[in-house]
């Protein structure tokens, strides 16, 4: 008798809002229907709202030296950052809910990935340029709107997490966009919730 291996969720959550939040009813419905079809499941969630430092100098500093040189301090700095990372390698599956502000995303979820974006942990140089080393995971990306839809030319988040993502080796990434659901836009929510539906029937079983 083999037992199945429990699907590794790591739901990273950008919105600032707690109540009311449209980003987090839909990645709560995604990850409601990821455990309805894939069965035992270990949920990590990763709530940015809580806030993130920016990298600075210290910071630079501490992740650009030798890992066999680096004081308690520069362990100490770099702590949240191996934190972060060590999320995403044990994540099968990320759920990122990455509301649109300004045309983009969240400064807070940009801090995230200026801090999981580490040289020999997430990817590596080569003479033929960078290779990510976050291989064989799933992304979705919820993304609610007002004005502005998934794709179109004044959406400079979408392009951009698939390729932060894709920089450290995650290229399996699905959008799922819900334009004017923040004004009472049912249709919004009906169809988001839809694609859920969708994306989740059409995704293989855990093994």
């Amino acid at each position: 008798m083999t037992t199945a291996t429990p699907l590794k969720i790591l739901e990273v959550q950008a919105s600032a809002r707690s109540a009311g939040s449209i980003s987090r009813d839909l990645t709560a419905d995604l990850i409601a229907a990821l455990e309805d079809r894939h069965g035992e499941s270990e949920l990590t969630q990763r709530d940015l709202a809580h806030g993130l430092p920016f990298i600075d100098e210290a910071w630079v500093g501490a992740n650009f030296t030798p890992e066999d040189e680096r004081t308690s301090t520069h362990r100490q700095i770099l702590s949240r950052s191996d934190d972060l990372v060590a999320e995403l390698q044990d994540a099968n599956v990320i759920v990122i809910g990455a509301p649109l502000y300004n045309f983009s995303i969240p400064a807070v979820l940009k801090a995230w990935v200026d801090m999981i974006a580490r040289a020999g942990l997430t990817f590596y140089y080569t003479e033929n340029g960078p290779v990510g080393l976050l291989k064989d995971k799933k992304v979705y990306v919820v993304v609610p709107s007002g004005g502005v839809p998934v794709g179109s030319p004044m959406d400079f988040a979408t392009p951009y997490l698939r390729h932060a993502l894709g920089f450290v080796g995650i290229t399996d990434v699905e959008f799922i966009g819900a334009q004017g659901a923040d004004r009472g836009n049912s249709e919004a929510l009906d169809s988001a919730r839809a694609r859920i539906a969708e994306l989740i029937h059409l995704a293989p079983q855990a093994a």
